[in-house]
């Protein structure tokens, strides 16, 4: 048995790793994984090309990567107003400004981007990266967050292949934390510190999934979900915007690897929230900030979550029941070829 804890130093916390934890009794709810049938368009879908959105706009009949404006977004451009709370109050406001956007992947609304072929993905990315820039540009905004939630258990009710982005006027903790720790280590070293943990992985060699001539994907040392992987080119760029070609083609086939190796390794539709961790566009100095993507599977076993409680919720530590180690073996063995193309 292992009782120790895991310096996550990304996000400045610990990770206490317990992995004999993950075969304990349980008797409480477990997950179900959706078998039915889905088809390629639904009538009923806000998503799919033609539909009426919820906002009452229609869709064109796009064939492609579809991006739009949310009809229920979570920050507006029309704030008319400046909320200036006196200084030294407790309960403070301020302007949720920004713009919300929608990315549908495909037409298809039976797909997912595991299932999309090398060329979509690569066109996604792409698409991702116009996106950021864009929004980047735009005066008021301090930080785009591009993110996909996936599956139910995450709380996603429409299956239609899509994700999100948040430009906003003010920079989510998490990727704040990350610019700050990583400039405090470039200042202090002069190394970059995503550079360093790859180093450390590729070293040990025991979580890397899968790697080509500029990317990279592995389960890191500090991992706290069962299955979180982080997907990363190995130069240092603070963006998407940064890559070349070359590179950007090279992340998104271990993109696709990844996502496929999630999908064949219980053979059903493998639930996960993605962010992009991009910097933020307010102008800092974000040269010790290097891109990549993370992957947060909530599932530790086929049907059972990972659920956050006591430790996480109450306490403010990741409590993780799985070995990275070997989770990382797990995902590594596994085909690159997706399982519904082979059935």
């Amino acid at each position: 048995m292992v009782w120790e804890q895991r310096w996550h130093p990304l996000r400045e916390e610990w990770v206490i790793v317990a992995t004999h934890r993950q075969d304990r009794p349980w008797t409480g709810e477990m997950a179900s994984s959706s078998s039915e049938e889905i088809a390629d368009f639904d009538p009923d879908c806000y998503l799919c090309p033609g539909n009426t959105r919820i906002g009452g706009n229609q869709n064109p009949n796009y064939e492609q990567v579809f991006v739009f404006d949310n009809d229920l977004p979570c920050v507006a451009q029309d704030v008319n107003r400046e909320l200036e709370p006196a200084p030294g109050d407790v309960n403070r406001n301020k302007p949720a400004y920004g713009v919300a956007r929608v990315v549908c992947y495909s037409p298809k609304h039976n797909l997912s981007l595991a299932e999309l072929d090398d060329h979509e993905v690569e066109t996604l990315v792409r698409t991702w990266r116009q996106q950021y820039i864009e929004l980047g540009n735009y005066p008021k905004i301090s930080h785009v967050l591009i993110f996909e939630n996936r599956g139910k258990v995450v709380g996603v009710s429409n299956p239609h292949p899509h994700c999100q982005i948040y430009a906003t006027n003010f920079v989510f903790k998490h990727i704040a934390t990350e610019a700050r720790v990583s400039q405090n280590y470039l200042a202090e070293t002069g190394r970059i510190l995503f550079r360093d943990i790859i180093a450390a992985e590729k070293e040990d060699a025991k979580r890397v999934i899968c790697e080509n001539d500029s990317a990279i994907a592995f389960i890191p040392y500090f991992a706290r979900y069962a299955y979180e992987i982080f997907v990363a080119p190995k130069t240092t760029c603070a963006s998407l915007a940064n890559l070349s070609d070359d590179e950007l083609r090279d992340f998104a086939k271990i993109l696709k690897q990844v996502l496929v190796k999630f999908d064949n390794l219980w053979q059903m539709p493998f639930p996960y929230v993605m962010p992009l961790h991009q910097a933020p566009t307010d102008g800092g100095d974000y040269s010790g900030f290097h891109f990549h993507i993370e992957f947060h599977p909530p599932l530790r076993k086929p049907n059972l979550l990972k659920y956050l409680a006591g430790p996480e919720i109450g306490g403010g530590n990741f409590l993780s029941d799985t070995s990275p180690d070997e989770k990382a073996a797990e995902l590594r063995s596994l085909p690159d070829v997706h399982y519904k193309s082979t059935a």
